[in-house]
């Protein structure tokens, strides 16, 4: 009743097998569920994250990611901050208002941006010239952008009155069309989407105001997760992080290629812009001789003084309640 010896083998085989299976599950089934908020909708200035995306660096690392567009840095923050997304990319600005004055829990993990990205673009025929002539203009951006949040430094910094420049709140896709069609003035933007800008309005002329030209120095955009994520799951984050590093490697070297990527994989992004983007953000992600993505306490503490000399903070925030290090690779 117990079959032939043939039977038998086949059986204790095909459990063998089963078990096999049961132990050592499929690589897809084993990665981690990640999702990654950008700040800005889509643009050529992430491409590293989707070369990381296309080329498996993330899947390398055992992670399944999701990109998921964000409307501006504070939005990004609160999404993470609520837990509708693991990691963010954000401002170092607005993440630092947000853990003084809404006890926001976000940190930052890594940096890419190791100078001020912020800058107010108008239209040259607007007659806008100097820092001073946007007093009594309007400037369009996001509700929850990071130029906005930080504007009072630069018009502190540029010797202007912020309380005289109007806000027209607009979502981020809108703002090259609203620049081309002379809507506004003026958009808020950061300087690597300069050749975007100049790609929707044509033969026309842009005047940038950056934030780093009225002398800001501080850190910009970085890789952001919860205190909870940092502190429970410190493996992923290092995963992430790592990967992401890669990809910023990969697009530094060949923004061409990056460009490609973006295109192919977010097919509204014009493959010329996102190299020209990517070649702004190489510009401003690399110091020489320091690792991709490291966090400088020096800077961070440069940058909490910014903020605290330009706004003021219910609750004191020191360098330890906005960044942990130890996450980037140190080759």
């Amino acid at each position: 009743m117990f079959g032939t010896p043939k039977a038998i083998h086949r059986i204790v085989a095909g459990a063998l097998i089963a078990s096999t299976i049961l132990l050592h599950p499929s690589a897809s089934w084993a990665l981690d569920d990640v999702t990654l908020i950008t700040d800005f909708g889509y643009n050529g200035r992430h491409a590293y994250f989707f070369e990381a995306l296309d080329r498996g660096y993330y899947r390398d690392a055992g992670l399944e990611v999701k990109i998921v567009r964000g409307q501006g840095s504070v939005d990004a923050i609160r999404q993470v901050g609520a837990g509708n997304a693991m990691f963010g990319f954000a401002d170092a600005g607005p993440l630092m208002l947000a853990r003084a004055n809404d006890q926001i829990p976000v940190k930052l993990v890594a940096i890419v941006y190791v100078k001020p990205p912020q800058a107010i673009f108008c239209r040259e025929d607007s007659g806008l010239k100097k820092p001073k002539d946007l007093e009594g203009n309007a400037i369009a951006d996001n509700a929850g952008g990071a130029t906005p949040a930080l504007f009072p430094a630069f018009a502190k910094a540029a010797g202007i009155d912020a309380q005289t420049v109007r806000w027209v709140v607009a979502t981020t896709d809108s703002l090259p069309g609203l620049l081309a069609t002379n809507k506004v003035p003026c958009v808020s933007q950061f300087t690597m989407g300069e050749a975007l800008l100049q790609s929707k309005i044509g033969p026309t002329k842009l005047v940038r105001f950056a934030f780093a030209d009225v002398g800001l120095s501080y850190y910009g955009n970085g890789i952001i997760a919860t205190a909870a994520t940092i502190a429970s799951k410190p493996d992923i984050v290092r995963r992430f992080v790592e990967a992401t590093v890669r990809g910023m490697k990969d697009a530094f070297a060949d923004p061409a290629a990056a460009g490609a990527i973006m295109q192919r994989l977010v097919p509204q992004v014009d493959a010329t812009v996102a190299k020209k983007e990517t070649e702004a953000v190489a510009e401003l992600a690399q110091i020489p001789g320091k690792p991709l993505g490291e966090i400088d306490p020096a800077r961070i503490e440069a940058t909490i003084d910014m903020v605290k000399g330009a706004f003021k903070l219910t609750t004191p925030v020191t360098a330890a309640d906005v960044y942990v290090p130890g996450f980037v690779p140190t080759r």
